[in-house]
């Protein structure tokens, strides 16, 4: 295997950059540019650069451990499957089938996720499984779906954003979450178009924005509904477009009315001249589009601020038309493709909806299984986290690190260890797997060969470049042994392409219909866009034009995916967050990513590189705040909310709003920010409110305490 070159994919963020890795003689990995891939083009950030260091047996786990008188040690693969097996066992016989939890990740490819759902509801007959991309992207998807008929992150190819004319970026700071996409926005600019950054930070992606607009966290609705408003007042509104195309206008315009530019501007203190000239940058030119992240999706109110933003594109026109639109930038690996076949609370492959009769009948069929058998929807993921211990006696746990990640962690910590039993499958001993009862060692990005699927919907392959270490084993495999040891033999295929064959089928007439992609068409077509239909019995689609489908880059172009074809505006007015700021606790908190780290860092807190260049969290605050407080640069900071405290070291800077701090998520310990968030959830899609809480600030003496 020495010296071949395998084309694959980054391990980490939704634009699945591409990239050659080549085994090196004394076992490294070496990582060289993919020039083919049109999503990076070769680049690289330094998390993809680094990405083989986490294969290294120094870093990662090689070898099962089960807990032994409180004490995590080493176990045969039989003595590790035969105890979860068991102990899964036990908790159906004694407590019932929803008794087991199963919570998986954005990070697995669509095959493991896909298995993962099937295990849950046909081995365990449980409803309850979720996974942590309800975290982050559950509010663009909810919205999207009752505005569009359909939820796919990117209805376009990213390639279609520097010949629009203006993009409103809102909540996004992808210079440092995806930086190889900045380029596309750079070309934007070059072409005379123009970006507009909405951000309480004065981030590096609002530094290269022509208008930057620094909403208060959590105000996000209330800046879309008021330049809704001021479409309306100005004449701006495509009528043509919005009688031809859409439904319930008249509602949405009727509540964004409502929000006039000086009661919007005392809101989110944006002024009334920032707001008139986003709109003329919008409206202008012929084509725009609007792109959102976490910042208005994480917020107890999301699905609402995200149709907010919906329905300032189906207003002015921006939406189904070539070069514009409405957009979610997703933030996991697989997050797309994670939520689209199984692993969520409510779904089945191919998005299908649990609670539909005829899906449940088409996927049963596809299992082998009786349709009455199958579960109904469960619970959220931080309704499932926080019923550990209770409801839920014994959690499997795959490729998730929810001590870090989930928010009011401390709380979350304290149900994982509350529960009779847990299993976590991991590449590294994470927070979580420290806790666990078994640990087992899976396989990763570069040892195994598995699809994803990007935030443009462009469905990937992932090729096998290197033999994983003895002492490993695919999560596949994992779901397999199980299942033998709970007695369903077969239907558990351990080969990913034997298992994308029978995802084909099971999504196959649902809204992500994957069944007209192979893995020969992914290898030679270097992704293939869904939907992309196929009638298995080998009669083409109506619209299959030459042997196979080609894959649907841009959606909407014709039709929304409603029954009427035409798109929703949703009604929806400005709310305030879940917990505002007062006397006692008068700041408001903020959270994000930093450029050197991922998610929980559970893999790149394991590489010096990117920990030298970012070694731990820190509290940045405005100058006005830090001279309140008597903090200088570097002094630590404690940080409290209702849910506990966190202390880290100031970081002092005029980049922020003077009410707001802002902590980066990716560590565990006295730093985790994620023991200050709210788990405050949206109504719609049980997205918790990680954007906006609140907090006061403490100094901390040279003893430690506040």
């Amino acid at each position: 295997m020495q010296n071949t070159v395998t084309p694959t994919h980054c391990p980490y963020c939704a634009l699945q950059c591409g990239m050659n890795l080549t085994p090196a003689a004394d076992g490294t990995v070496e990582v060289s540019e993919r020039t083919d891939f049109p999503v990076n083009r070769g680049a690289l950030c330094g998390k993809g650069r680094t990405a083989p260091a986490v294969l290294s047996s120094r870093v990662r786990l090689t070898s099962p451990l089960v807990r032994s008188e409180g004490t995590l040690v080493p176990a045969t693969w039989d003595e590790a499957l035969d105890r979860i097996a068991g102990r899964l066992r036990r908790t159906r016989v004694e407590h019932g089938p929803d008794a087991v939890g199963v919570f998986g990740g954005g990070g697995l490819t669509n095959e493991k996720a896909y298995t993962l759902g099937k295990f849950a509801r046909v081995v365990l007959g449980t409803s309850q499984i979720d996974y942590n991309g309800r975290f982050c992207m559950s509010s663009a998807a909810a919205a999207g779906t009752k505005a569009f008929g359909l939820d796919r992150g990117l209805p376009f190819p990213l390639e279609d954003i520097p010949k629009t004319g203006c993009v409103i970026l809102v909540g996004s700071n992808l210079a440092e979450t995806m930086p190889p996409s900045l380029r596309f926005f750079t070309e934007l600019k070059e072409n005379g178009g123009t970006l507009i950054v909405v951000d309480p930070r004065r981030t590096r992606t609002a530094e290269q924005a022509d208008l930057h607009l620094a909403p208060r966290p959590g105000t996000d609705l209330a800046l879309a509904l008021g330049l809704l408003h001021l479409v309306v007042a100005e004449g701006r509104v495509d009528e043509e477009y919005v009688a031809g195309r859409t439904a319930g206008w008249e509602d949405a315009r009727a509540a964004a009315m409502a929000h006039w530019p000086e009661y919007v501007e005392r809101i989110t203190g944006v002024s009334v001249p920032q707001l008139r000239e986003t709109v003329r940058l919008f409206c202008e030119p012929e084509h725009a589009m609007v792109l959102t992240a976490r910042g208005p999706e994480q917020q107890s109110k999301g699905t609402d601020t995200v149709s907010a933003w919906i329905n300032l594109c189906l207003a002015t026109g921006r939406a189904g038309r070539p070069l514009s639109g409405y957009g979610c930038l997703t933030g996991q690996g697989n997050g797309q493709g994670g939520r689209e076949h199984g692993q969520k609370a409510d779904q089945l492959p191919g998005y299908r909806k649990l609670d539909d009769p005829a899906a449940r009948r088409h996927v049963a069929e596809v299992w082998g299984v009786d349709p009455d058998s199958l579960p109904g929807p469960g619970r959220s993921a931080y309704e499932l986290l926080d019923a550990l211990g209770t409801d839920i006696r014994s959690l499997l746990l795959m490729a998730s690190n929810p001590v870090v990640s989930a928010p009011h962690a401390a709380h979350v910590e304290e149900r994982l260890k509350s529960l009779d039993f847990l299993a976590v499958c991991d590449v590294v001993l994470s927070e979580t797997a420290a806790l666990a009862d078994v640990v087992l060692p899976v396989t990763q990005w570069a040892e195994e060969t598995g699809t994803t699927t990007n935030l443009e919907g462009r469905v990937l392959l992932r090729r096998r470049a290197i033999t994983p270490p003895v002492g490993v084993r695919s999560d596949l495999e994992v779901m397999r042994e199980l299942a033998d040891r709970l007695g369903v033999e077969k239907g558990f295929p351990t080969d990913p392409e034997e298992v994308f064959e029978e995802l084909r089928r099971a999504s196959a007439g649902g809204p992500a219909d994957y069944s007209g992609i192979t893995y020969r068409r992914l290898a030679e077509e270097n992704g293939v866009f869904w939907p992309c239909p196929q009638d298995l019995s080998g009669q083409l689609p109506p619209q299959a034009t030459e042997e196979a489908h080609p894959g649907t880059p841009r959606l909407f172009l014709d039709r929304f995916a409603t029954p009427d074809g035409r798109a929703r505006f949703v009604p929806v007015s400005h709310r305030a967050i879940d917990e505002e700021p007062d006397d006692e606790y008068p700041v408001l908190l903020t959270t994000g990513r930093v450029v050197a780290q991922y998610q929980s860092g559970a893999q790149t807190r394991r590489v010096d590189e990117l920990n030298a260049a970012a070694p731990g969290p820190f509290v940045e605050l405005h100058p006005r705040l830090a001279a309140r407080l008597g903090a200088a640069e570097g002094d630590p900071v404690s940080v409290v909310s209702r849910r506990g405290r966190a202390v880290a070291p100031a970081r002092i800077t005029t980049a922020i709003r003077p009410d707001t701090v802002f902590m980066p998520f990716h560590w565990p310990g006295e730093g985790r920010a994620n023991t200050l968030t709210n788990p405050a959830l949206d109504p719609t899609s049980r997205m918790p409110e990680f954007k906006a809480c609140a907090v006061r600030l403490e100094p901390v003496t040279s003893e430690g305490s506040s």
